[in-house]
């Protein structure tokens, strides 16, 4: 795919959308929710590795500064916002540090947005989809990041698998038409709820490490 940046061997081909469901937590739960074994982690970008096992937000809570900023930066690649996020252990209960997450995002400088588009990917299709669909989405891709010189992103929570294909399609093609100061804007708030969704599933899978490094 145009413009997609390499993968480092033995780390997942990265997915540009936080197509995750993280099932739900009782209010004011420190409790980590069991996530199905099938979900894939919604990843998109060429973060730091993660070395290490931090089980849930207790281990997220006890965790060294560089180890917490290591899984933050794995959710949205801003060194400020990781720094920021990781300053402010111990969180009571994971809504908590989500609403810190989301707190944190809000007040991403232009150069912070910069840094955390830069280290994101553009979505791969999925292998079964048919090659028309696989053409056109290159193309679509292509077409967005020569406008705007960043990978088109998107959140796609709450959103059917087989729908996901068109709506990153109609996602392009209805932002391409935008200037591109209103675009970092849009570009800003899918990063933010693509930050959240990461973390929370990385919460809800007790943050386990997918590789190890060796």
């Amino acid at each position: 795919m145009s413009h997609v940046h390499p993968t480092r061997p033995g780390v997942p081909e990265p997915t540009l959308t936080s197509d995750t469901h993280v099932p739900c937590r009782k209010p004011g739960s420190t409790d980590t929710p069991a996530s199905p074994a099938a979900t894939a982690v919604p990843t998109q970008h060429k973060g730091p590795a993660i070395h290490g096992p931090l089980r849930g937000l207790a281990g997220f809570n006890a965790a060294g500064p560089a180890e917490a900023e290591a899984l933050l930066l794995s959710c949205c690649h801003s060194r400020r916002w990781a720094e920021r996020v990781a300053a402010h252990r111990p969180y009571p209960t994971v809504d908590t540090l989500l609403a810190a997450a989301d707190e944190a995002g809000y007040d991403l400088s232009r150069a912070d947005l910069d840094e955390a588009l830069a280290a994101e990917s553009s979505a791969l299709p999925h292998p079964d989809a048919p090659p028309a669909a696989r053409t056109a989405l290159r193309a679509a891709h292509a077409a967005y990041e020569s406008s705007f010189g960043h990978a088109f992103v998107i959140s796609l929570d709450g959103v059917r698998p087989g729908e996901r294909l068109d709506q990153v399609l109609a996602g392009i093609r209805s932002r391409l038409g935008n200037e591109p100061e209103e675009e970092r804007v849009i570009a800003a708030d899918e990063l933010r709820r693509l930050a959240r969704a990461r973390l929370a599933f990385r919460l809800s899978e007790a943050l386990t490490p997918r590789h190890t490094g060796s």
